[in-house]
């Protein structure tokens, strides 16, 4: 069960970081766009992190 959580949650990142970072790295609208895309990237990143901690506390 832990295996499986930990390839969910890899893979969950993954691809936070693949669509989340790309636009705030090759956006064309100005500063604040990418600063507020970087701002709920780093949030997403956060509550996937909480939950993975979560998950495996409880599977303990």
């Amino acid at each position: 069960m832990r295996t499986v959580i930990h390839i969910v949650f890899i893979a969950l990142l993954g691809l936070v970081t693949f669509f989340g970072i790309g636009p705030v790295l090759f956006a064309d609208g100005v500063m604040t766009e990418r600063m507020i895309t970087l701002g709920i990237v780093i949030g997403v990143y956060i509550f996937i992190i909480l939950v993975y901690k979560g998950l495996l506390r409880r599977i303990k």
